[in-house]
């Protein structure tokens, strides 16, 4: 059955490969599965069209048959078990590359988003200049201890797998702050990522179907 997932028509990132539909399209072309792209508006997101498939009015979606998920760790999860090539046949190692998965998007993007909010949302208020250490004491905290777990191996654990794919889109956002080059190791671990030819295609279209929506970007 046809795979079909929701993206920004607008992407606040203007095609830099940050929204989470990113993740998504990075996992089916790991694993080879065409699938259509259905843009959405914010206006969009916010009807009962959208919000009977993604509650929380956000992308992306994952519609198959009868099957409709939402939030991005469930749908990378659900394909990498569905299909070979994100996660290892042997139960426990399939289970480590799970435990990095969560990883990923709760014990490192929280406070990375955090930071994302405090300089979008909070720039102006009298309480941010204060704020601001707390937040990057969490982050640099947090890139630390994974630099010296991730040390000289290619990948977090053994074969690059859903963990890894994670970790490498949540570290990306680090990219325009600066941040990822005060790690050396963090830094050409998500190059490696970058490299993989199926991040290259899902980049590739994402950026394309932006440019189709933004012709004057």
């Amino acid at each position: 059955m046809a795979i079909t997932i929701t993206a920004f028509e607008r992407s606040p990132d203007r095609g830099r490969g940050l929204a989470r539909d990113m993740r998504v399209r990075w996992a089916l072309e790991e694993v080879g599965q065409p699938y259509d792209v259905r843009l959405v508006s914010f206006e969009l997101m916010k009807q009962s069209e959208h919000l009977a498939l993604q509650p929380f009015g956000q992308i992306p979606t994952y519609e198959e048959g009868n099957l409709t998920l939402f939030e991005s760790g469930a749908i990378i999860l659900h394909i990498a078990e569905r299909h070979t090539g994100l996660l290892p046949d042997d139960a426990d190692a399939k289970a480590r590359a799970v435990a990095w998965m969560f990883a990923a998007v709760s014990t490192m993007e929280q406070p990375i988003v955090e930071l994302e909010v405090a300089n979008i949302l909070e720039r102006n208020e009298p309480w941010y200049e204060k704020r601001l250490p707390a937040i990057l004491g969490r982050i640099h905290t947090r890139l630390g201890q994974l630099s010296h777990r991730l040390g000289s191996a290619e990948w977090l654990y053994g074969e690059f797998s859903a963990g890894d794919l994670e970790m490498v889109s949540v570290l990306l956002r680090l990219r325009g702050p600066g941040i990822l080059k005060e790690y050396p190791t963090l830094d050409a671990y998500v190059a490696r990522g970058e490299a993989r030819p199926a991040y290259r295609r899902a980049f590739e279209d994402q950026l394309a179907i932006f440019k189709a929506a933004n012709p004057t970007r």
